[in-house]
């Protein structure tokens, strides 16, 4: 999900150190085209609550540290306050701290200079950079080496970074949202984390419950990533039955709302129909038990459901490469596709494309693949007997 996002706003200089303006106030830049926030589909009383809180924060420019179990949709209240704040026109950057190595996590979050680094051969943005403007979250962020914590102070208290290899300072404007799945005062104890950047950090802490603990919660984010999902690979809309409505409910989620989105997206994959019903939904047991086998029905439908996905995005290219002649183009490719997958025999090739053999070579010589049938001799026709 950590995708590389645009600069924003374009065509701003590197070359500068001169302070940025501060983001209008809210009451203006609500009006700023008249886009309303994304609704927050969390209905549990504890979202709800939260949600609220959420509202009161993100006027502002304060710290905010949010806590929560691996998977427990911590970015997705990163996100919302993004919405809910004067930067919502402004780019939402999310860096997971935890999945960048020591050695590269410098250039990451502050950029470089070209040649700044063995096969740097470009200036880059970091991701500073990228957020100017707008909002950064910082995940996992007790997995800074210290070292970055340093420079990462000195970033806020300036709003300015200074990338690998330059010698001056880009404005980076950007109000830093950071997560984590533990206290961060306990490693401020044990000195794994500087004291000062914490205090920066954590003006504010939202704490976001286990999903276990969010009963209320599971079915909206259900059907969430049943919607989501059924728009990405192109599937009519789908529904949960009563009873695998049922099922959802009964499971305590360890993964959190992780487990959750793996769940429902294997259902989407395996299931034949329009609804999801409970024995399509393959859920690991809290006592460890492993999943069931997928039968073999289970699995072919599975693998037509990704064929079937593959299919749509070729064709969707070969739209766009084709201006005329593309009916042509497909029919052939794909009688000569089954014509060597089934070894050259025209008969299965026939049966498999559901066309007679007599047209799979008619076809197969107009493609120049096999040789064409001499005319049949003519024989001059025999005398009438009288």
């Amino acid at each position: 999900m950590n995708t590389r996002l645009p600069t924003w706003p374009p065509g701003k200089s590197s070359a500068t150190s001169a302070p940025v303006p501060a983001p209008a106030p809210a009451a203006s830049a609500a009006h700023d085209d008249g886009a309303a926030p994304a609704p927050w589909i969390l209905q549990d009383p504890a979202s709800q609550a939260l949600l609220k809180t959420m509202g009161q924060v993100a006027a502002s420019e304060a710290g905010v540290l949010i806590l929560g179990d691996s998977g427990a949709d911590k970015e997705m209240v990163a996100r919302h306050i993004h919405r809910l704040s004067p930067r919502r026109h402004g780019p939402f950057v999310a860096v997971n701290c935890g999945a960048l190595s020591e050695a590269l996590i410098n250039a990451e979050l502050f950029g470089h200079e070209s040649g700044a680094l063995t096969g740097a051969f470009g200036n880059l943005p970091g991701r500073f950079e990228d957020a100017h403007g707008g909002t950064l979250l910082l995940d996992e962020i007790d997995d800074l080496p210290l070292h970055i914590q340093s420079k990462l102070v000195r970033v806020l208290q300036d709003k300015a970074v200074t990338r690998i290899g330059a010698s001056q300072r880009t404005p980076a404007n950007v109000r830093v949202l950071a997560a984590s799945s533990a206290p961060l005062h306990t490693k401020v104890a044990a000195r794994r984390f500087r004291e000062d950047l914490y205090y920066l950090l954590d003006v504010v802490t939202l704490t976001v419950l286990p999903l276990r603990q969010r009963p209320a919660d599971i079915l909206p984010l259900a059907r969430h990533f049943i919607a989501s999902y059924c728009q990405r690979m192109r599937y009519a809309p789908m529904a949960l039955s009563q009873d695998a409505q049922r099922k959802l409910l009964e499971h305590d989620w360890p993964g959190n709302s992780r487990e959750l989105e793996n769940v429902i997206h294997r259902s989407l994959l395996l299931t034949q129909g329009m609804h999801i019903g409970a024995g399509d939904l393959h859920i690991a047991s809290s006592q460890g038990e492993p999943d069931p086998v997928p039968t073999r029905e289970a699995e072919h439908g599975a693998q037509a459901a990704a064929a079937e996905l593959a299919l749509g995005e070729a064709l969707d290219s070969l739209c766009d490469v084709h201006a005329e002649g593309l009916e042509q183009h497909v029919l052939g490719a794909l009688l000569l596709k089954a014509w060597q997958r089934n070894r050259g025999n025209q008969v299965q090739t026939a049966r498999q494309l559901g066309i007679s053999r007599s047209v799979v070579r008619a076809r197969l010589q107009r493609l120049g693949q096999v040789p064409g049938e001499a005319a049949p001799p003519s024989f001059p026709s025999s005398p009438e007997i009288p």
